[in-house]
């Protein structure tokens, strides 16, 4: 099963290498951050009918959207957002016992203290779920690069937004005891692996770039990651997207050729989430091989 983000800096100029890359991967499950459009303004290309979605923006700033593969897990996906949502900045899906959330971060320019309350909300929020006996993969640009490694030598600056001490504290409070990096786990020493670049001299074709896109998730289900890759060749965004492969405890239980309908639930399993309001589920998106 693959799991894959991109923060795709608008989704009115990337739907058409939105729907070319999903024809190449086939993702099963899909998290899009910066999409900087509402529900209505997201392209007729984009909504396509194999995956349940939740398109989550209000306009030409920040926005994200989840999207789920029909008949990818036992239950359809239940959508809601935590309380600590701000200016449509994260979305969850309860799975069964699986919650996947898409979340962009503020980046802080405008803003610090709110990026700083974000992530300490967004590192309680993973720590009640996992609390809950729940499995998470949080997904999605968290603007911040979690250690040196994760910038290029040329970009490391003491002090900068995305780099200071405070935010790669309480980035660390995401993880804890119950989850991983699971780029990081897979390439500890890859200090050329980044997922966002510079918009100006050739920075990308030149990889001097920071790891600021994740996907993290909790150690039984990272226990079964085989392959977690940046696809820096895909789109003409600033963020490439990531994407990570991993046997699920459903498709495990499965026998080949099982087919079974989902039941969907409109009941978050999340206590403290907000549910989506039903008329901001209006399409899926589709695509063919």
């Amino acid at each position: 099963m693959k799991i894959a983000t991109w923060n795709v800096n608008g989704i009115r100029a990337r739907a058409a290498q939105l729907c070319e890359w999903l024809a190449r991967d086939q993702p099963d499950v899909v998290c899009l951050q910066e999409i900087k459009a509402s529900p209505a303004q997201v392209p007729d290309a984009c909504k396509l009918n194999d995956y349940d979605a939740f398109w989550h923006g209000a306009g030409g700033y920040s926005g994200v959207s989840l999207h789920v593969r029909k008949g990818a897990f036992d239950a359809a996906p239940s959508f809601s957002h935590p309380a600590f949502d701000i200016e449509t900045r994260i979305v969850a899906a309860d799975l069964g016992n699986l919650t996947i959330a898409s979340v962009y971060v503020p980046n802080g320019g405008k803003d610090y203290a709110a990026k700083i309350e974000f992530l300490r909300s967004l590192a309680q929020w993973s720590r009640s779920v996992h609390d809950r006996g729940r499995e998470l993969i949080l997904c999605g640009d968290l603007n911040v690069a979690r250690t040196d490694i994760d910038v290029h030598p040329r970009e490391r600056k003491p002090g900068i937004i995305g780099q200071r001490p405070e935010e790669r504290e309480l980035f660390e409070a995401l993880f804890a005891d119950h989850s991983l990096d699971v780029a990081r786990m897979l390439h500890p020493d890859d200090d050329r692996m980044f997922t966002w670049w510079a918009p100006w001299r050739n920075m990308r074709q030149r990889n001097i770039g920071w790891r600021i896109d994740y996907v993290v998730a909790t150690k039984a289900i990272a226990s079964r990651v085989t392959d977690c890759t940046v696809l820096a060749e895909v789109g003409t965004s600033d963020h490439a997207p990531v994407m990570m492969t991993w046997t699920s405890a459903e498709r495990a239980a499965r026998a080949p050729g099982d087919v079974e309908t989902p039941e969907r639930s409109d009941a978050p399993a999340s206590p403290d989430a907000v549910p989506s309001p039903p008329g901001q589920i209006p399409f899926s998106f589709r695509h063919t091989a």
